[in-house]
């Protein structure tokens, strides 16, 4: 029986009125992460936590095994510019990921930009690259602590050393070049008062342009949005001609485009998809004539041209109709279009003319994932003229394989092999189907050891996300593999409110319909129990972000069908999600809790207002970071303190607190190896096993 002898939560007489409910928030004072109350709470609490760790007496076996599955070579996809490729690769323990300018897609090279040399603890990283296109210039940026905010530098690619130029401030967007070279278009924020960067409200977003050799406050605004919960970013199209500005309203997947004619001085921004009824991406144009990526007249979306001159919807010619799989992405490479289909949630590449006739379908294994490197949103890498195209294979059980395609050629070829420490075959992923509540059909992937098969008492690890219209695909983990190889099933769910099956997908788990997720996740839960694979107290639960969410949702709604549940960086006060950094944003997906309706949807499910006094919780763990800029660390740390005080039964609730950490974003490997041997020691702890190594 686990001692709860918990840190003293002081409970405060926070009252706070919505639309007429009087809700109570005794924890508030735990919002400020910097206030020393709250700074001494924290360190009591990641001393129990250690102190319960440190106890259990497979932890050092776990990190030790941990330590040897992330130590292999991770070679991200090779990309090129002017003639020379570039590369991040990692060599196997290295903290962060090196970028590296060769000769030829698969040749040895030099390194270009090492941030392991940035800071002594691997906490610098970067996050984001992109090279001229005449090879000679990189813009990079870099993160510190985990932070969302970066910094952008540029490095002369032959030298190897950087030019002055330094452009701060900015969070998520891309970064585009001008074709000679110049200068880029990057997307910026305004500058948080000073102490208050990891908690203030972010935004607006902006557009400007930065001349190299100038400084920052020189630089020119080219898009400042009409509204301020638009976020804009912005592309170059592939010949150079126009600006590309795509808009979002939050989170939302729509999108509004507006294009700048960069030839013409006297010209303005025009609309080319002038309102948010749909999603839209341009994936490549001709002249006037772009190829748009789109959900509209299409739930899984399909590719259509848009002229610029008559850009309303009626005149839209389609390219690629919609077919039964989900077209998730869309490049022009080669003269051809290259299309990243997701088939119940796994890849599918096929390649089509540009009148959109077929041409043929790459040699992809089942139940594995096309991802991509450094460069955002680029999953598979070519050029517009260039006939190759590169990307990586991932699955639960293989770390990833480069491959090279030859659009001319129509063939294909390994170029690196998964080089994780693990004797192929001996781990296997199958693919389920579980009936939700309101008889829609959810994706399980299971993974495990070869010689696990339902017995009714496998201990389980099932994960989640559900949301933002993001999907969960087939990819590789330490901390999975480790669970497998040590006789657990690792259980991955599609559902509702992801990016798996396109529109009606998501929109079927958000705002009004977020239930939906949970209900999902339950009936999962309960299928590995109805299968004969396991029982409620072997089931544990884990999500990040929306999953944490996810999470804090389900052990609250029912926790009778857990043993454990795992919450990381998690979204767990719903009436107050918004009112820090970036949440307003995610209205788009849970909800205003400002509006009288949509309060009503998030306070029927917020984890943090729907906690039982005297309830029996399975034992729980939640995750967070000091320098979590994104989900707040307040979340946990208020859940925290209301589940300890809230648990009737005698399972533990920890919190663990990373320092010098984030969201996710860069968290170095040696982090990463701590943060999963104690989240594995943990879960076995509590579920009682022992480790059953094969």
């Amino acid at each position: 029986m686990f001692d709860r002898s918990y840190p003293m939560a002081r409970e405060g007489d926070q009252v706070d009125d919505y639309h007429g409910e009087l809700v109570q928030d005794p924890y508030r004072w735990l919002e400020n992460s910097d206030d020393p109350e709250t700074v001494a709470w924290a360190t009591a609490e990641n001393e129990l936590t250690e102190a319960f760790l440190a106890a259990v007496p497979t932890r050092e076996e776990i990190r030790s095994r941990l330590t040897e599955l992330s130590d292999y070579p991770k070679l991200d996809v090779p990309f090129e510019r002017g003639g020379l490729w570039f590369q991040t690769r990692n060599t196997g323990l290295q903290d962060q990921p090196v970028l590296w300018v060769m000769n030829g897609p698969d040749a040895e090279g030099r390194v270009l930009v090492d941030p392991n040399l940035l800071a002594e603890d691997g906490t610098v990283a970067v996050t984001a690259v992109e090279v001229t296109e005449d090879g000679s210039k990189v813009a990079y940026s870099t993160s510190s602590a985990g932070s969302d905010w970066r910094v952008w530098r540029v490095r002369d690619v032959g030298s190897g050393v950087d030019l002055a130029d330094l452009v701060e401030w900015s969070k998520f967007g891309s970064l585009a070049w001008k074709t000679d070279g110049s200068g880029f278009y990057y997307c910026a924020m305004e500058r948080p008062q000073p102490g208050a960067e990891l908690v203030q409200e972010s935004g607006p977003t902006r557009i400007f342009l930065h001349r190299l050799g100038t400084r920052q406050i020189e630089d020119e605004l080219v898009f400042a949005p009409a509204e301020p919960n638009w976020i804009p970013n912005a592309t170059l199209s592939d010949d150079g001609r126009y600006l590309v500005i795509s808009i979002k309203q939050g989170t939302c997947p729509e999108s509004l485009i507006q294009v700048l004619d960069l030839e013409d001085p006297s010209a303005v921004f025009r609309a080319l998809v002038g309102d948010f009824a749909s999603k839209a991406l341009v994936v490549t144009n001709l002249g006037r004539s772009f190829y748009v990526l789109t959900d509209f007249g299409a739930k899984r979306q399909r590719i259509v041209a848009v002229d610029l001159e008559q850009p309303d919807r009626d005149n839209w010619r389609e390219v690629i109709a919609e077919t039964d799989d989900h077209l998730s992405d869309a490049y022009f490479y080669g003269g051809r279009l290259v299309c990243h289909y997701l088939r119940h949630a796994s890849s599918l590449v096929r390649v089509h003319e540009l009148d959109g006739s077929y041409v043929r379908e790459l040699p992809i294994p089942a139940m594995t994932s096309v991802t991509g490197g450094v460069r955002d949103h680029e999953a598979i890498e070519g050029r517009p003229a260039g006939n190759l195209v590169h990307f990586k294979l991932e699955s639960f059980t293989e770390s990833g394989s480069l491959w090279q395609h030859d659009l001319s050629a129509g063939e294909t070829r390994l170029l690196r092999q998964s080089a994780v420490a693990i004797e192929p075959g001996t781990l296997i992923t199958e693919q389920v189907f579980v009936t939700s509540g309101d008889k829609t059909r959810i994706p399980v992937f299971l993974s495990h050891r070869r010689d696990i098969s339902p017995s009714g008492d496998v201990p389980v690890l099932l994960h989640g996300y559900g949301g933002f219209d993001v999907p969960v695909t087939p990819t590789f983990s330490a901390r999975g593999a480790a669970w497998m190889e040590r006789g657990g099933l690792f259980a991955v769910a599609n559902l509702r409110g992801g990016g798996e099956y396109g529109k009606d997908w998501h929109d079927s788990g958000r705002l009004a319909n977020k239930q939906n997720v949970f209900d999902d996740f339950c009936a999962c839960a309960r299928w590995l129990t109805s299968s004969g694979w396991s029982r409620p107290g072997r089931i544990a639960i884990n999500g990040g972000s929306n999953g944490g969410l996810l999470v804090g949702a389900c052990l609250s709604q029912h926790p009778e069908l857990f043993g454990a549940a795992v919450a990381e960086v998690g979204v767990l006060d719903m009436l107050r999600f918004h009112k820090f950094t970036i949440g307003w944003a995610w209205t788009s997906d849970f909800g205003d809790p400002d509006d009288p309706e949509q309060y009503s949807w998030v306070r029927a499910y917020s984890p943090l207002h729907n906690l039982h006094p005297g309830e029996h919780y399975p034992a729980t763990m939640l995750l967070t970071g000091d320098h979590d800029d994104r989900v707040v660390p307040g979340h946990s740390f208020k859940f925290a303190a209301a589940l300890q005080a809230a648990q009737g039964g005698d399972q533990p609730v920890l919190i663990r607190i990373g320092t010098s950490a984030g969201h996710g974003l860069g968290k170095p490997t040696a982090k990463l190896i701590g943060e999963s041997t104690d989240v594995l020691a943990f879960l076995e702890s509590v579920l009682g096993l022992t480790g059953q190594v094969q």
